[in-house]
Order: C-alpha cells, then structure tokens, then sequence
C-alpha cells in the first residue's frame, strides 16, 4: 500500500518554521536603529567641530586685540588707524593659516565712532560670511575687569560710557556663517532645531597706551 503525504499540512507546518526563524531579525533592528545611530554620529561631529571652531575664533579674537592694545592710540580719530589695521590683519593671516575662507575680506569696513566694522560673504563663504568688529574704545568698569564680552564688543547694560568708566580697552568680535549638518539630520527624522546661524568668538584686551 502507496501513503500519499497529506499536502493540506504542508502550509501550516512551514509557516510555523517561517516564524520559528529569526534569520533576518539582526537586520531588521539594523535598519530601525542606522537612522538614529547617524543621528547621534553625526551629532557629535558637527558639535564638536562647532566647538572648535569657536575656540579658534576666540583665540584669534584675543590675538587680534593684544596686537591692537599695544599699539598707540594717538591716531584713533583717523579714518584708518594703524592699530586697527594691525587687528585685523592679526585676523585675517589666522584665517589664511589654518585653511579658514576669509570671504575676501577687506579693509573696507565701516566706522562708528572707535569701532570699525569688516565685513565679506564672497569667495564662496558660507551664507552669512564673516564679520570683524574692532572697538579701541572698549570700556568697562575696574571693579569688574572680567565682565563678559558682548558679540558686538559693547559692554552690556552701559550706554556710552559711564564716569565710574576706570579701564579702557580693546576688544575684538569675529562672527562666522555656520552651516550645519545636524540640523539637515534632525529635519530628516521629523525633529525642528533651532541652531545659531553664526559660531562667534570675543576677547578683550587692556589698551597699554
């Protein structure tokens, strides 16, 4: 006698192996987590770079302003002064040395009364450009000689300078167009950030003459 295999329990018997089998379960959590795993990577690059970025921007800030604080300020009410020239070409040859676009900055820039402003968004800078505030006329209170600096290198809280006013310094503000690849990220994934269009670094120095 021939036994025929009972075909109507074939397709109950693999569909059980089918879910018995969880060959394919490491890619379906690989696929669920890549997204977020991109997310956090790319996070820390692009914050970690912002960080450093500002640093440098502040180290070329302080740099800037030592410079111009040492030179004398009997030329301060010329269009140009040489003290100003010195800061921003301080600036300016830091950008050019570690490979940063200085937007083809010139020194045709702005003044309003002891600040000069610089600015450039050409030479294929990032939208916002760059800005270089210079103010040799920088004053703060000697009581509070750490008192911080504001981006446009305005004492905060402080009009035009008060007759308490003991220390008169320089101060030098650079702002830089940041472009952000985290927020690209985030929009992705259906998260809205809010991030500062500018990485900004400020410093001041004590004028010596």
């Amino acid at each position: 006698m021939i036994c025929l295999p009972r075909l109507r329990s074939w397709p109950g018997g693999a569909a059980r192996l089918g879910w018995r089998d969880d060959r394919a379960a490491q890619l379906v959590e690989f696929a669920v987590a890549l997204p977020l795993l991109v997310f956090f990577v790319i996070g820390i690059f692009d914050f970690s770079n912002a960080f450093t970025f500002k640093q440098k921007l502040t180290n070329v800030a302080r740099d800037g302003a030592r410079v111009a604080a040492a030179d004398p300020a009997n030329d301060l009410q010329s269009p140009l002064p040489a003290s100003v020239v010195d800061a921003f070409q301080e600036v300016d040859d830091y950008l050019l040395a570690n490979n940063i676009n200085d937007c083809g900055i010139t020194q045709a820039g702005s003044q309003a009364g002891l600040t000069w402003t610089f600015t450039a968004s050409g030479n294929g800078c990032p939208p916002l450009g760059l800005t270089i505030i210079i103010n040799r006329g920088y004053y703060f209170p000697a009581a509070a000689a750490t008192q911080p600096v504001s981006v446009l290198c305005q004492p905060p809280g402080m009009g035009g300078g008060p007759a308490q006013t003991a220390v008169i310094g320089t101060c030098v503000s650079i702002q830089y167009g940041y472009q952000w690849r985290f927020g690209r990220i985030a929009s992705i994934l259906g998260s809205g950030t809010a991030l500062p269009t500018t990485i900004s670094g400020a410093a001041v120095a004590m004028n010596e003459n």
